[in-house]
C-alpha cells in the first residue's frame, strides 16, 4: 500500500550539545571530523567579548591550526560570503567554525555553500538547490534567537539590490551545533529583546504553518512558553544563568520547529524590510508580528487559539474574535515590557517603499507555508498598518 504524500514527515537536525560551557569543547569536534585547518567565522563584537579566544584555545589544545576571518556585517553580504570562500580556500582549510550570532552563522553556511560548489553563493536562492555537500560546519550561537545553528535556512544580504534572499535545504543543516547559554552573557538588552523576539516569531509561525506536523508542533509550543515565561525576567536580570538557559533552550526549539515547518509572512515580509533598510531582522519581526497575527488568526483560529492559551490567555466563553484581540495586545504588551515601540515610519519607511518591499516579500519562499493565502495586496495592507 503506498502511504499518502502528505502523510509523510521528515525532520532535520545537527547533533546538538547543549550546556553552560559547551563551547570548550569545539576542538574534539573539530577532531572528530579529522579537522588540520579550521576556518574560524566570527565578527568583532563576539571577539570583543571574548568567545572566539576560547574557540581558539580548544583548537589549539587538540593541536589543530586554525584561520580566523572576523569581517562580517550585521546582515551578511554576498561578497563578504565570496572573500570568506577565497579565504578557506587559500588557507587549505577543511572543516569551518562560526561563532556569533545569526550573521557570522549564516555567513559560515555560506562558505561552506561556496567552497563545495564553486559558484557565487547567489545561484543558490531558494529551495532545495544545493547539490554538493559543504566542508564539515561546526556552530556555535552567542544570541538565543536566530537558531542558525539547527536550521536549513541560510539568510544573505544583497546591498546592490537592497534585498535578502533565503537558501533553504537541508544541506544547509550544519554538522554540530554546540548550544552554549554562558555565550549569550554578552547580550546587550536590545539584541536580547531582537533575538528573543525573533525566537518567539519562529515558534508561532512554525505553529501555523501550511508545514506544521506532530514532529514540529511539540517544540514550537515548547519555545513559546519558555520564551513568553522568561523572556522579560531574562531581560530585567542579564546575569542569571538560569534564565539564559531558559531563553536559550526555547530558541533552540523554536529553531527545530521552523526549521522543519518553515514559517510564514512575518519572515517574509521581515526578509524584504531588512534587506530595504539593513535593520536588524528582530526588530522587522517585533514591527510587523501583530498585524500578521491578526491578518492570519481567520485561517488558523483553533491554532491561534493554542497559542493565546500557551501564553496564558484565558480563552474560555470568547469567540474567535475575542481571542484574536486578546492575542494581538499580549504580543503589543510583551513588545513593550522589552522595550520595543517601533513602527515601520520611524525607521523611515514611507508609503511610497510599500509596493517594493511587498514584491520581495512575495518572492520569499516563507510565503509559501503561510496560512493564509496572500495576493500582493493583502501584503501591502500589512506593511501599510505597521507604518
Amino acid at each position: 500500500m503506498s502511504q499518502n504524500l502528505s502523510q509523510l514527515r521528515k525532520f532535520v537536525s545537527p547533533e546538538i550539545i547543549f550546556g553552560a560551557g559547551c563551547r570548550h569543547n569545539v576542538g574534539n569536534y573539530a577532531k572528530t571530523f579529522g579537522a588540520r585547518k579550521v576556518l574560524v567565522v566570527s565578527d568583532p563584537g563576539v571577539i570583543a567579548a571574548g568567545w572566539v579566544a576560547d574557540v581558539e584555545a580548544s583548537l589549539q589544545a587538540q593541536g589543530i591550526d586554525f584561520f580566523l576571518y572576523s569581517d562580517v556585517s550585521p546582515n551578511p553580504r554576498i561578497e563578504e560570503v565570496m572573500l570568506g570562500a577565497e579565504l578557506y580556500r587559500e588557507n587549505h582549510c577543511d572543516v569551518i567554525v562560526a561563532i556569533g550570532g545569526g550573521s557570522p552563522m549564516d555567513c559560515g553556511k555560506g562558505i561552506g555553500i561556496v567552497v563545495a560548489h564553486g559558484r557565487n553563493i547567489l545561484e543558490f536562492e531558494g529551495v532545495d538547490m544545493l547539490r554538493m555537500p559543504s566542508p564539515p560546519l561546526i556552530l556555535i550561537p552567542t544570541t538565543a534567537g536566530t537558531s542558525a545553528d539547527v536550521s536549513q535556512f541560510v539568510i544573505i544580504s544583497n546591498q546592490q539590490e537592497r534585498m535578502k534572499f533565503s537558501i533553504v535545504s537541508k544541506a544547509a543543516v550544519p554538522d554540530v551545533s554546540l548550544i552554549d547559554p554562558e555565550t549569550t552573557l554578552s547580550m546587550d538588552p536590545f539584541l536580547s529583546a531582537c533575538t528573543g523576539i525573533d525566537a518567539l516569531v519562529h515558534a508561532i509561525e512554525a505553529f501555523v504553518s501550511t508545514g506544521h506536523g506532530p514532529l514540529t508542533d511539540p517544540h514550537a509550543l515548547e519555545a513559546m512558553r519558555l520564551i513568553n515565561g522568561n523572556l522579560v525576567q531574562m531581560i530585567a536580570n542579564p546575569s542569571d544563568i538560569a534564565l539564559r538557559e531558559k531563553i536559550m533552550l526555547g530558541s533552540m526549539q523554536a529553531g527545530l520547529a521552523f526549521s522543519n515547518a518553515i514559517l510564514g509572512a512575518v519572515h517574509a515580509m521581515s526578509h524584504s524590510l531588512g534587506g530595504f533598510l539593513d535593520l536588524p531582522h528582530g526588530l522587522c519581526n517585533a514591527v510587523l508580528v501583530e498585524h500578521v497575527v491578526a491578518f492570519n488568526y481567520s485561517s488558523a483560529p483553533e491554532r491561534f487559539k493554542m497559542i493565546a492559551e500557551t501564553f496564558g490567555i484565558d480563552c474560555r466563553g470568547l469567540n474567535h474574535r475575542q481571542i484574536c484581540g486578546r492575542l494581538v495586545n499580549h504580543l503589543i504588551a510583551l513588545k513593550h515590557a522589552i522595550g520595543f515601540h517601533e513602527t515601520l515610519g520611524l525607521h523611515g519607511v514611507s508609503t511610497s517603499d510599500i509596493p517594493f518591499l511587498s514584491q520581495h516579500a512575495m518572492d520569499d519562499p516563507c510565503i509559501l507555508t503561510n496560512p493564509r493565502e496572500s495576493s500582493q495586496r493583502d501584503v501591502e495592507v500589512v506593511y501599510g498598518e505597521a507604518l
